[in-house]
């Protein structure tokens, strides 16, 4: 045992099931998912073996140490800065010629390794046999047979981590004498030599040999890491030195250094192999291939694919939606005991308490009735990464998205942030991390927002259901392809502006085997991406719905307003008390006992109202007759008792008065309100796209969360007495002046919105600057009121409809996104791309 605790770092190339050791060592459980590029941060976690206690650190998944993406700097940095006790180099069993050139690599940079053969299970089902012994002796590093998804090898591997990291500490200077040598570099590596040895105590920090190998190799941020200890005449003199072996090296042997190095450990590895490893004769092709001839054919993949979209939105939202109507009976019921629980509502003004629980309980229930969804939709991506599917989805499309700037791998953020019309933002731009282009990484970070989240879906639904009853097909089909469009236009326009400077790669994806998703991993990975979702409402959304209201409710009323409102109050209790005169049961309706009786009725008459069937109705009599026998008779007559009848008709004339006075307090009070003032400072500029003040209230609330829209339109757009006249009514009441031009306006500004506050925080944090923050914010409000502007305006002048110059507006984008996209001049002058290419994942 040792005194301070060793740190063992996880590395290996992606999809060989480092996280998935990770997880069996330390018990954690992180997304794993057979899907290139799932790890990016480094995730740390603790185990104990033997008493001893170990931190592990997952390391992102690369095929190499260089620094030509993130996730390769990432880790090695790590490992140079760090230096941790021991690496287990974690490598596909059944691909070991790709993985042990990562292997090779680590033993260059003097890392104490262990080599971690897992997925032993795959390699042994396709007829691979390793001699472990010979890879020791070969490789002079321990070697460790695993099969991580079914917890095998855990034992073995913690003896390993246990009896290395006492050597290490013992004997810390790790050197490694069987390494490729690279012969014809001697003499590149002697001139080196010379160069570093005056200045060989400010470069001890780096594996010296490694070092001169990256120095010739031309690695940029080597000589980034060298400017931090040495001046800048030392730096300029090295590099003309490389620059000079680099030339004279060409002339010599017609091929670059980096050429060299690869082919030589290409050769080292071959030797391992035939040394080491033994393959069964092929017997065909396998599982994967036979299965990839089909997904990835030219003609077919793109008609798979589609049917993938179709089944993933019938599946999580139209079924998802059906599920709905069961979980909102809960929902309702948790509101209502919520209720019972908070202050009692008066006659005008209600406590604070209560209108304020009451709001954050309306604003929580708006998103937690989508758990159904988003538990549909987490399950089916869950098991596209873990069968495979989802790379090769990333492969087909990268052709189309490269010609916007994009990149394969910006599949998976697009598919999190809605493609299928129901996702988020906030993980699909977490989900950018695996993007090693950083160009492309920005353009899809700025551009996902765009995609239809699932909090968008309740505005579509509503203006939908209203303006365009006859045409809802059409509208959804646009309102689901226009997002992609638009993202689409808009990467292509940051990456030949703002982002034309930023670093490109080249989209290498490997192609993973084709597996059985467990139901377990599935069910795991759906409920903890939902709970994430569970957690924001209980934090993020239930603080903005706190301040959305105060926002709403501040400054209030003047007390002069508040004074001639209780005058009509009063005015409409004595009318109350007129009617009832001479009435035995105006005794049991004096003084605050009118207020409950009041209170009494509403309530019976909403249960009476989400009763269903006859026995419910009778049930909801039963409770309230019980609840207060002396104010049933005022909501329920009781046969042949006329002071009854007469009195529950004076109590539904006093209910009516007192909603009536109550909406025009509520009306008052919003309008004067700090974000109804500036609802209203707003309509000079948004009267072009015909927003009022309410409208853009509404938009404003939605930047805090995207489902206030809907809330706040239900606050603003006041109810009416018939307690049946549903937003949708109201809203369609041709006195509020709204049409299907508005709609469509509204429409197109809440697809191109900015990303709502989460998500803003998000792009702070993933892009580490400021200013792609406020880009994030200003572009798309410029663009989105620009659009909406133009459409609304355009359409008041001509004379159409709102579902015209939907069409309008819709082909004349995606007649721009093919001009932009297939004009091959156009493509090559601003910005040439790179050939999409992938790794297979068959065998040896």
């Amino acid at each position: 045992m040792t005194n301070r605790t060793p740190l063992v770092a996880l590395s290996g190339q992606q999809n060989a099931g480092k996280s998935t050791l990770f997880n069996l060592l330390t018990g954690a459980r992180q997304h794993i998912a057979n899907y290139p590029g799932v790890t990016v941060d480094k995730k740390y976690g603790y185990f104990r073996h033997q008493g001893q206690s170990y931190q592990a650190v997952d390391l992102p998944g690369t095929y190499s140490l260089s620094s030509f993406s993130l996730e390769e700097r990432v880790a090695r940095d790590f490992l140079c800065a760090e230096k941790p006790d021991l690496v287990i180099n974690v490598v596909d069993a059944a691909n070991l010629k790709r993985s042990l050139h990562l292997t090779v690599q680590l033993l260059e940079m003097e890392c104490p390794t262990v080599l971690a053969l897992n997925m032993m299970d795959v390699a042994k089902k396709q007829g691979i046999v390793i001699d472990t012994e010979a890879l020791n002796q070969y490789l002079a590093i321990p070697v460790v047979t695993t099969v991580g998804r079914k917890g095998e090898g855990r034992e073995e591997l913690c003896n390993v981590i246990e009896a290395n990291t006492i050597k290490a500490s013992n004997d810390p200077q790790t050197t490694q004498d069987k390494l490729p040598e690279y012969p014809a570099l001697n003499e590149a590596m002697a001139v080196l030599n010379t160069a570093l040895a005056p200045l060989e105590a400010r470069i001890a920090e780096l594996p010296y040999r490694w070092l001169k190998l990256k120095m010739l190799e031309n690695d940029s941020q080597i000589y980034t890491k060298l400017a931090e200890v040495l001046s800048e005449s030392e730096l300029s003199i090295l590099r003309d030195i490389v620059t000079k072996q680099r030339s004279q090296f060409e002339q010599q042997h017609d091929t670059s250094i980096n050429d060299y190095i690869a082919a030589e450990r290409e050769a080292f590895i071959q030797a391992m192999l035939k040394a080491a490893v033994n393959v069964a004769p092929s017997k065909g092709p396998t599982l994967s291939q036979r299965i990839d001839k089909l997904v990835l054919n030219r003609v077919l993949a793109p008609i798979f694919l589609v049917l993938t979209v179709f089944m993933i939105y019938q599946l999580a939202i139209v079924q998802g939606y059906e599920l709905t109507n069961y979980t909102w009976p809960y929902l309702a019921s948790m509101r209502e005991l919520v209720a019972g629980l908070l202050p009692e509502a008066g006659f005008l003004f209600d406590p604070y308490t209560r209108s304020l629980g009451l709001w954050i309980v309306d604003s929580a229930n708006t998103l937690l009735n989508y758990v159904p969804i988003f538990l549909i939709l987490f399950a089916l991506i869950a098991i596209l990464e873990d069968s495979g599917y989802m790379a090769r989805i990333a492969f087909v499309v990268d052709k189309i998205l490269n010609r916007f700037g994009l990149h394969g791998q910006s599949t998976l953020p697009m598919i999190l942030s809605g493609v299928f019309a129901g996702g988020c933002a906030v993980p699909g731009i977490m989900a950018t991390k695996g993007i090693p282009d950083h160009r492309a990484r920005m353009a899809t970070i700025l551009t996902v927002p765009f995609m239809n989240c699932l909090a968008k879906v309740p505005l579509y639904t509503l203006l939908v259901g209203i303006f365009f009853e006859q045409d809802k097909a059409l509208m959804m089909f646009y309102i689901s392809t226009m997002t992609i469009i638009a993202a689409l236009l808009v990467a292509k326009l940051l990456s030949v502006t703002v982002l034309r400077g930023e670093e490109s790669a080249p989209f290498v994806i490997e192609l993973p085997r084709y597996n059985l998703p467990t139901v377990r991993a599935v069910l795991t990975r759906a409920f903890e991406r939902t709970w994430i979702y569970i957690k924001k409402v209980g934090t993020i959304v239930v603080a903005v719905s706190v301040v959305i209201f105060t926002l709403l409710q501040y400054p209030g009323l003047p007390q002069e307003r508040e004074t001639f409102y209780q005058q009509r109050a009063e005015q409409a209790v004595n009318t109350f008390n007129k009617k009832m005169k001479n009435n035995p049961y105006l005794e049991i309706a004096q003084g605050e006992r009118l207020v409950s009786l009041v209170n009494f009725y509403n309530d019976y008459k909403r249960a009476k109202l989400n009763a269903s069937g006859a026995e419910a109705s009778r049930a909801v009599n039963a409770t309230f007759e019980e609840r207060n026998p002396e104010f049933y008779p005022f909501v329920k007559a009781p046969k042949g008792d006329k002071n009854a009848k007469k009195a529950n008709r004076a109590l539904r004339k006093l209910v009516s008065a007192r909603k009536s006075i109550r909406r025009e307090i509520k009306e008052e009070r919003l309008t004067n309100s700090v974000l109804g003032s500036i609802g209203r400072s707003l309509e000079p500029a948004t009267q072009f796209a015909g927003f009022d003040w309410k409208i853009n209230v509404a938009l404003l609330s939605s930047f805090a969360a995207r489902e206030s829209s809907v809330a706040t339109l239900g606050v603003l757009f006041q109810q009416e007495d018939d307690q049946n006249n549903t937003l949708e009514k109201r809203m369609g009441d041709q006195s509020n002046n709204i049409t299907s031009l508005t709609a469509v306006a509204m429409l197109l500004f809440f697809a191109l919105y900015p990303p709502c506050l989460a998500t803003t925080i998000m792009v702070r944090v993933q892009t580490g600057q400021y200013r792609w923050m406020l880009l994030a914010l200003i572009f798309p409000t410029a663009l989105g009121l620009g659009v909406a502007s133009t459409t609304y305006t355009l359409g008041m002048a001509l004379g159409v409809s709102g579902i015209t110059m939907m069409s309008g507006a819709y082909f004349s984008g995606l007649a721009l996104l093919l001009i932009v996209g297939f004009y091959p001049a156009l493509k090559h002058k601003l910005m040439p791309g790179s050939t999409p290419s992938a790794l297979s994942n068959h065998g040896v």
